[in-house]
């Protein structure tokens, strides 16, 4: 069975349509969290929203790299993907309460995402190299599970105590590469993956975030009764907003990206690094990108409000932050746009937390599409200007 379910390395793998389908659940999630943000815009409800983007970004992530070891389209996988697809569902829709009433039915779906599809694997591909890695993984999986389930029982300051630790231990896992008593480690260099896979999935997440970005938009517009010229403008600008976050990701980095993990002698090490780990700010920055647009099509020319302000800032300086970070991953530096554009979007911010009506949400949203723009509109001249390959001046 082995042998069956494995995907075959002699020819590039390809994503499939039952890996799209499994995907429709995090489109979910994603809408979720951002109203979860929206509701809940303050210290404690931005903590809350990082931790749970941080699982429902792990689950999708240790899916990813299955489907990128066996074949999806294998019954078993079938199967399993229909089981996680379901436990995913559950644990979107516990998202708003998670620090509520249903803390336990997230806890719950969560941890059977991520025990039962790495049990699965760990049997399916036991005489496999690969099987021993996800047996470490399930190990680590099994460890985390029980402080994620113990926090949902205690609830309160316990709960978020035990999720952080939780989550530690999950995100620190990779890193010590799965160093487990008397079981040994498994380095990247044992992760044998397809990287022209792990891109390509990668990058239908950063769809399905920018996806959440147009579809708040647009019915932040449909749902105001009193359209005016400033709301409609505001529209405009958060739509360029994500275009402009599309261009600064797909114009040039993404192909190259994939092109250097295809051909890389290590790319377990660049899919760690370079998806698994520097892709989560850049969704996470377009989830609250999208918080922001919402507010200023809402209120257009009112006073900007603290929150207004971190979001509409603070999601395309989180954007950059971590398409900077993957730059520098894969190729080997920071360009020096993106610091000079989060420098932009951080001075713009302090001033008007200092002054907050020195520029309207309307004002303030169109300098951050501005600046996001002018970093696509830079990478993407001088690239052309001097080489096809110079895709981070």
């Amino acid at each position: 069975m082995a042998a069956e379910i494995l995907r075959s390395r002699e020819e590039s793998a390809r994503v499939v349509p039952v890996e799209l389908f499994f995907d429709l659940v995090y489109v979910f999630a994603v809408t979720q969290l951002s109203h979860l943000l929206l509701s809940h815009l303050n210290a404690v409800g931005a903590a809350e929203t990082l931790l749970l983007t941080l699982a429902v970004w792990w689950a999708w992530m240790y899916t990813t790299w299955t489907t990128n070891y066996l074949d999806p389209d294998h019954p078993v996988l079938r199967l399993t993907l229909t089981g996680l697809m379901l436990a995913g569902l559950v644990m979107s829709a516990a998202l708003p309460q998670a620090f509520g009433e249903r803390a336990l039915w997230f806890a719950g779906a969560y941890v059977a995402i991520q025990v039962g599809r790495t049990l699965m694997v760990s049997l399916a591909a036991r005489a496999h190299p690969v099987g021993h890695t996800f047996r470490l993984v399930l190990v680590w999986h099994v460890a985390s599970a029980a402080l994620w389930i113990t926090g949902a029982v205690l609830g309160g300051a316990a709960q978020l105590a035990l999720w952080v630790v939780a989550l530690v231990v999950e995100y620190a896992a990779p890193w010590v590469s799965y160093r487990t008593p008397f079981l040994g480690k498994s380095t990247t260099t044992d992760w044998g993956i397809d990287g022209g896979h792990m891109a390509e999935r990668c990058e239908l997440f950063v769809i399905i975030a920018l996806g959440e970005s147009v579809l708040v938009t647009g019915l932040t517009l449909a749902e105001n009764e009193h359209l005016t010229a400033a709301t409609v403008a505001a529209f405009v600008v958060a739509f360029l907003g994500s275009v402009a976050m599309w261009w600064v990701y797909f114009d040039r980095t993404a192909d190259a990206a994939a092109e250097a993990i295809a051909g890389s002698d290590d790319p377990g090490r660049l899919g760690r690094s370079a998806y698994t780990y520097m892709h989560l700010p850049m969704v996470a920055g377009v989830i609250v990108a999208a918080v922001g647009d919402e507010l200023a099509i809402a209120h257009p020319l009112g006073e900007v409000s603290l929150g207004t302000a971190l979001t509409v800032l603070g999601g395309p300086a989180l954007f950059l932050t971590g398409h900077a970070l993957f730059k520098r991953a894969v190729f080997g530096y920071v360009p020096v746009n993106r610091v000079v554009a989060i420098g932009v979007l951080a001075a713009a911010g302090v001033l008007v937390v200092l002054m907050p009506s020195v520029m309207p949400p309307l004002v303030l949203a169109g300098l951050a599409t501005l600046v996001v723009g002018g970093v696509a509109a830079w990478e993407s001249v001088l690239a052309r200007r001097l080489s096809p390959s110079a895709v981070g001046a």
